[in-house]
Formats: structure tokens, sequence, C-alpha cells
């Protein structure tokens, strides 16, 4: 069973990943097509537009969690599949900056279904397979998130922005339909273990375990690293290339990550189920960061995308890597409201990460974007690295 519903939320995934990253590379453009002439404004409004998702997702993610622990993740994805589709069809209606921004809020209600997917496999798989399953998986949206930007700007600039909208929420559909044939089921649920846990317990009980709070935390900072750039990466493209198909270079820089990803993704989960999650989210994170410096020095299209797929091959990982983590650490019956808590830090990070782009951009140019990712991904594998040296002394002392 578990076989079944991994192949099938892994073409779902594929589909929610490859819609929602059809739009991102051009979403700058798109403003611009709205009648603005000044470049400070799109870049600005560009990275404020892009965050606005994250804004209402930060505040529901944990809500979704719980509401999937209780009643049930398959509800609740077939919820967020319809939601989503309605808003990226209505963004192909919009005329204005304000109109954009608003729709872009209201698709924040449903901008949780890929980690309630990650969360519904998750509670099925076996602690010792964790890293590799999920890994797994993470292919699924990495491969859409691969094609949906070369896709997506191929079709911005064939068919205009309004009607790629329109293809992305179809798409989306298709993702929901998929949905309604896995069947949900949970693993290591012991006869004696608590299950009903109050929103305090699962609180405290993160709180208690420091190098799971790490984690959680880290969350929001290497968000914050990854979404400073993408929003006015079109913009940074034509900097250094000029407007010649514009969005089609967009999506192949943007793409770039996503090769990296999908080459290591489930390779860094195989390797942590050996030889510990916490080792190889350390050396994940430094390694992006010491690859991601040279990004400010970029002068022409080949370079920014060889860097992205550097940072891709490195940080492949992280995200099943912090999943399996936390399916070690966290209870079955609350893994999905500890899981909203780490996907609320992260669209925190979602919501940080483009405005702070989109300034940084503005007032002190591209390469500062760079230099700022770079830290933010060194102090978060040097933060996880002091947590655990001192959980591990604390223990050695116990003893």
């Amino acid at each position: 069973m578990l076989k079944r519903n991994l192949a099938i939320m892994w073409f779902s995934n594929f589909f929610i990943g490859g819609s929602l990253t059809m739009v991102m590379p051009f979403i700058s453009l798109y403003i611009e097509s709205f009648g603005v002439s000044s470049e400070e404004y799109v870049q600005h409004w560009s990275g404020i537009t892009f965050a606005a998702t994250f804004v209402t997702a930060f505040l529901f993610s944990p809500v979704l969690g719980r509401l999937g622990d209780r009643f049930g993740r398959k509800r609740i994805l077939l919820m967020l599949g319809l939601g989503m589709s309605l808003s990226l069809f209505l963004m192909g209606m919009v005329t204005t900056v304000w109109q954009l921004l608003a729709l872009r809020l209201f698709m924040g209600f449903f901008a949780g279904s890929i980690p309630i997917t990650q969360a519904f496999i998750s509670t099925q798989t076996p602690k010792e397979i964790a890293g590799k399953v999920l890994g797994t998986l993470q292919t699924g949206n990495i491969t859409g998130t691969l094609l949906g930007p070369m896709i997506g700007g191929f079709l911005a600039d064939s068919i205009g922005y309004a009607d790629t909208f329109r293809g992305t929420s179809a798409i989306i559909l298709i993702s929901v339909l998929l949905i309604t044939m896995v069947k949900e089921f949970r693993v290591d649920i012991k006869f004696d273990e608590k299950i009903n846990y109050s929103r305090l317990d699962v609180v405290q009980l993160i709180i208690r375990n420091p190098a799971l709070t790490a984690v959680l935390f880290i969350s929001m900072l290497i968000q914050i690293a990854l979404f400073s750039i993408q929003p006015i990466l079109a913009l940074f493209v034509s900097d250094i290339h000029g407007p010649e198909n514009l969005a089609f270079f967009s999506g192949l820089a943007f793409s770039a990550a996503g090769f990296g990803n999908l080459f290591m993704a489930r390779k860094w989960g195989e390797l942590a189920d050996k030889i510990g999650y916490i080792k190889i989210l350390i050396f994940l994170l430094l390694a992006g960061g010491v690859l991601y410096i040279p990004g400010m020095f970029v002068t022409e299209v080949w370079q920014l995308i060889l860097i992205r797929f550097g940072l891709g091959v490195t940080i492949g990982g992280i995200i099943p890597v912090r999943m399996a983590y936390i399916r070690q650490e966290a209870p079955v019956s609350i893994q999905g409201e500890v899981l909203g808590y780490n996907q609320s830090l992260r669209f925190l990070g979602n919501i940080i990460g483009p405005i702070l782009g989109g300034f940084l951009a503005a007032s002190y140019g591209f390469p500062s974007v760079f230099l700022v990712t770079s830290i933010l991904l060194l102090l978060s594998g040097f933060t996880l690295l002091v947590v655990t040296r001192k959980m591990h002394h604390s223990k050695n002392e116990v003893h």
C-alpha cells in the first residue's frame, strides 16, 4: 500500500510543483505588463506580491496540520487543490498589482499541499527508511519544479501571461484527481501511546528537544536565503543577458537548482538514513553557503545557471532529511501538527526572503542578494552544529 500511495503522491507533487513554478519566473514581468515603468517599483512589488501567499499560509499551516492529524489528510489535500486551482485561474484575469496581491493572499489559504503530502507519506513510512522514501517523494515535486519554469517561460513567450495562469489552474485539477485514488493509514502507533495532544503539549514537546527546535527555526532561515533571489531572478537575467527570450532564460535559470536537486535528493535521504540526519543537514547547509558566494560575481547567464545547479546539488536533501528527522522525533499522532509548525516557519521565511531580496537588489544591487543568501545558509549550518554539540556534551555530563 505504501508503494502505491507513494507512486500516486509522486505524480500529484509533480503536477503541483510544476504548476506553481510555471508562473514564478515571470511574476515581475507580469507586473510590468500592467503598464508600470519604474524598475524600482517593479522590484519592490515583485517581492511583496510573491511573498503575499506565504502570509496567509504562515498563519494557517499549523491549523491544517492539526486538522489533518484529527480528520485525515486526504480530505485536506482535496480542499487545498481545488482552492489553489481557482486562485490561479483568477490570477489570469487581473489588470492591476492590487488585484494580483489580493489573489496571492487568497491562495495562501491553500498553499500547503506539498508539505501535507509529505506528512501523509511520512506517517505511513517506517523510521529506518524515512529518508529514502521521503527523498523519493521529493523528486516528484523537484521534477515538476524543474520542468515548470521552462514550460512556463515558453508558454509566457508564446501565448501570454494570462493564458499561462489559466493553464496552470487546469493542471492542478489533475493533481486533485490523483489524490482521490490514495488510501490513508498510519504506522508505528503503539497500543499504549498517547494519542490526544493539546496544542500546548505539542509546543512543549518541540521546546524540550533543542535539536528539533533548531531544525524548525533553521527552516525559516533557509527559506529566507532561497526565496530572496527568486522573485527578482527574471530582472537579474535581464540585467546580465538582455531582453531576448527573457522569460525562457529566466525559467532556465530558475530550473537549474531543480536539476541539481533532482540529481541528489533521494541519495541524500538514503545516506542520512545510514549516518544520521543531523550530520547530513549540517554538511548540506555549510556546502550550500560556500557554493552560492560566487553568485556575487556573475556576468553571464551560464554562470548563474551553473551556480544555481550547484546550490541544488548541495541542498537537494534538506527537505527530505529534515522531514525524516521530524518523523524520527515526533509521535505519529501529532506529526501533522509538528510539520505544520515547520511549514509555518518556512512560510515566514518565504515572506521575509522576497521582500529582503527586493530591498537589497533595489538598494545595493544584485550581488548583495547572493552575499546575504550565503551568510544565512552558513549561519544555519553553524547554528545546528553548535546546538547538537551542546546536546552531546550535556548527555556526556549526565552519564
